[in-house]
């Protein structure tokens, strides 16, 4: 059995030796799909954009140019059939996600929310990370929303794609996290979201599908390792990789466009039961500048 870190903090060692000992042992060959970035004991938030830049030799992108969650829509392979259905303006939100402000409505079940609480207590105040807003709101446009891209020195291709949320009068951290998309074993290609923790990360595995109503689908429908999910990740102190999927734990986000405007509904359950409502309403705020793909 692996042991975790001894010198770090001690709610973060109890969760990280929780996932080796209820979690899976892996290689990073054999599991290249799930591994991302994993965050440092000494900051994660916004110090760990700049960490990341540094140890993997890539520097901020400063172009004003607008930037999306993903370069392409073409990046999740769906059928020509999804791709013509699937709304414009969704495509252009996830292509083009700078250019777009957020009026977010949170909705707890009151039988979670004491553990959304003690989350924060414990972890998310002191890590700068998963920061959920627990007052259920009717609207909070006090958010700031960021698309931060990491390109290679040399060549200017984007290797990393970062979405920051902060709140704009504290400038608190609400998100962190590494999106791109991948391909799990079944051949599926989903979009995966990382969001780096002390010595590991949360990583959310997202199928994406094309609604009756061209809205984009994006839900976690897994039952094992292999499948979209939650998972853990860390690194303990030998170097070994360990993980740990939360079958528990589903996401279901639909991102639509209907009157006018583009509207995001998630729901996170855990054993069925809803833990919380997400209801976003997305309004551009910016004309598209053209996309100089050549380095992209």
């Amino acid at each position: 059995m692996g042991f975790a870190f001894i010198k770090q903090n001690f709610q973060d060692w109890v969760t990280q030796q929780w996932v080796i000992v209820s979690g899976k042992k892996i290689n990073s060959k054999e599991y290249e799909w799930l591994l991302g970035p994993f965050g440092n004991t000494n900051g994660v938030g916004e110090k760990f954009i700049k960490q990341l830049a540094e140890n993997e030799n890539l520097e901020i992108c400063t172009s004003k140019l607008s930037k999306g969650l993903i370069n392409s829509i073409n990046q999740l392979n769906l059928s020509t059939i999804e791709i013509n259905k699937l709304s414009k303006n969704v495509i252009d939100f996830y292509e083009n996600t700078s250019s777009y402000e957020f009026e977010l409505k949170t909705n707890w079940n009151p039988i979670f929310k004491f553990f959304g609480y003690l989350l924060k207590i414990l972890f998310s105040n002191r890590i700068e990370q998963l920061n959920i807003p627990m007052k259920n709101r009717k609207n909070t446009k006090g958010m700031n929303s960021d698309i931060i891209q990491l390109i290679d020195k040399k060549n200017k291709k984007v290797k990393r794609t970062i979405w920051l949320r902060t709140i704009k009068k504290t400038k608190q951290v609400v998100y962190s996290g590494v999106y791109e998309t991948c391909t799990i074993p079944n051949g599926l290609t989903c979009i995966k979201a990382m969001f780096p923790l002390p010595n590991g990360n949360a990583t959310v595995i997202l199928e994406p599908c094309v609604g009756s109503n061209g809205e984009l689908i994006l839900k976690s429908a897994g039952r094992k390792i292999g499948d979209s999910g939650f998972y853990f990740l860390l690194k303990d102190k030998s170097g070994n990789l360990w993980t740990n999927y939360i079958k528990s734990f589903k996401d279901h986000l639909t991102v639509s466009f209907n009157d006018g405007k583009i509207k995001a509904k998630q729901t996170l359950k855990f054993y069925g039961l809803r833990v919380l409502n997400f209801e976003y309403e997305i309004k551009k705020t910016q004309t598209t500048p053209y996309k100089i793909n050549s380095w992209l």
